[in-house]
């Protein structure tokens, strides 16, 4: 398995929002006649569209950047990265052909966004920018929030 420099780990964060913003205008579109559920895709992929900004402009930051323990690291980050959530077939979103129900994409979601947050996770633990990437955990745990209210919801209708 390769390492990752930390520079790459952060553009893999930047490919993790695209992903993210590809999954949620996927499922918007998908969903377009249910108006809670389209609303709350189409939020959560501007939020995707504004991390990944942030973390392109992190990437310059820590292009020279070096960390302790930074084989371990990297092998653990490629894992994440290479789960189910990330990596279909051809090295991008997996095939969404599952998701076939409201509850399905939510709970596709719910599982997307914490593969996301162990990411970060350790990223955080390697760059110096810590609070830039606290910022966007909490915004990535506000995300889990959201859709499980909403899932809440979909519980509370049957």
């Amino acid at each position: 398995m390769e390492r990752f420099s930390i520079s790459e780990a952060v553009e893999q964060a930047v490919q993790t929002e695209k992903l993210g913003y590809a999954f949620y205008n996927t499922m918007a579109e998908r969903f377009r006649d249910n108006k809670d559920l389209g609303e709350l895709f189409g939020a959560l992929a501007s939020k995707e569209v504004q991390h990944e900004k942030i973390f392109t402009e992190l990437k310059e930051i820590v292009k020279d950047e070096t960390a302790e323990n930074w084989e371990e690291v990297s092998y653990y980050m490629r894992a994440i990265v290479e789960s189910e959530f990330f990596l279909g077939k051809h090295k991008s979103l997996p095939s969404l052909d599952h998701v076939k129900t409201v509850s399905d994409a939510v709970r596709f979601a719910i599982g997307f966004e914490k593969e996301t947050l162990l990411y970060f996770y350790a990223i955080r633990d390697v760059v110096k920018s810590r609070s830039v990437i606290d910022e966007i955990i909490e915004e990535e745990r506000s995300h889990i929030i959201w859709l499980g209210k909403f899932e809440m919801g979909l519980v509370n209708l049957k």
